[in-house]
């Protein structure tokens, strides 16, 4: 098998710079209190072993927190905007079918979140994050008519997402 010339030159792409640039970026990280339930729910681990042993006790309160911890971290979503792509979480859509874009706070996301919900929206909502923006999908082959995603810093969101896309 023949090997790769290391000088032969490499295909370029459309254009590497509009693709590594990275307009925006957020992890949304579980909050202070969600990490103390998860300590309080290990704790338990304690109570529910020690008639055992105590030892087999704080073995099970660290296994829990291990587990629950882990849990949390590989299920914590990131929200990324590039000039051609934006991923919430899992999903990614490209910038030319996002249409407008809205940050709701307080009461006005909470109604986002229940009462004015659309059943065919792509949900990506974290329950200690208090804000979310709603972001309108103008693909016409796509059923979903928005998305909706939590932000701790809205604004910043709305702004990345209502910079001019590359067409």
């Amino acid at each position: 098998m023949p090997t790769p010339d290391p000088a032969a030159p490499v295909p370029a792409r459309n254009d590497p710079a509009s693709a590594s640039t990275v307009l925006y970026t957020e992890k949304l990280w579980p909050s202070a209190w969600i990490w103390v339930v998860v300590v309080g729910l290990s704790g338990a681990g304690i109570l529910m072993f020690s008639p055992i042993s105590f030892g087999v006790g704080i073995t099970a309160a660290a296994v829990l927190f291990a587990i629950m911890a882990i849990m949390l971290v590989l299920s914590t979503p990131t929200i990324s905007v590039t000039p051609d792509t934006l991923r919430v979480g899992r999903a990614t859509i490209e910038r030319r079918f996002v249409g407008s874009v809205e940050a709701f706070r307080k009461e006005e996301a909470t109604a986002e979140r229940g009462p004015r919900l659309n059943g065919l929206a792509f949900m990506c909502f974290r329950g200690w994050i208090d804000a979310v923006v709603k972001i309108e999908i103008t693909d016409p082959s796509d059923r979903t008519p928005y998305w909706l995603a939590s932000s701790r810093r809205p604004e910043e969101l709305v702004a990345a997402l209502t910079a001019p896309a590359k067409s």
